[in-house]
């Protein structure tokens, strides 16, 4: 696994984005985040999901400066590649997340806090 880049390294400078090919390359710095997301994910390395996520708020403070003209086509489908991505590591985010919660909740023999009829169980107990 690679190692994630510092924030300084992930963005070039603070200048607004007016050109499609500086919006392309950051974009391709947003994917290659995102990737070493996923492998962080896979991995459970706390360490480097922490990392990407500081990668992926520099880079989408970057994002923000973009001018609307600085968009074209190519930039059109690696901003669509970055948002499915994201959602997949999202996705992965949360099944990690549930699985932990179930664990915890197996472990205390107390019910899962979202399960509709937990409040129930818990307040026909306390009667």
């Amino acid at each position: 696994m690679k190692a994630v880049p510092p924030a300084q390294s992930v963005i070039e400078t603070a200048q607004p984005i007016r050109r499609s090919i500086d919006l392309r390359n950051t974009l391709r710095q947003m994917l290659a985040v995102l990737e070493d997301e996923r492998h962080a994910l896979a991995g459970l390395d706390v360490d480097a999901i922490m990392g990407c996520a500081v990668g992926k708020n520099a880079l989408c403070g970057r994002l923000d400066t973009t001018a609307p003209e600085a968009i074209d086509e190519e930039c059109r489908g690696l901003l669509e590649a970055a948002r499915r991505v994201n959602e997949a590591n999202r996705r992965v985010r949360n099944l990690i997340a549930a699985n932990g919660s179930a664990r915890l909740d197996a472990l205390t023999g107390q019910p899962a806090l979202y399960r509709a009829h937990a409040a129930a169980a818990r307040i026909g107990r306390a009667r």
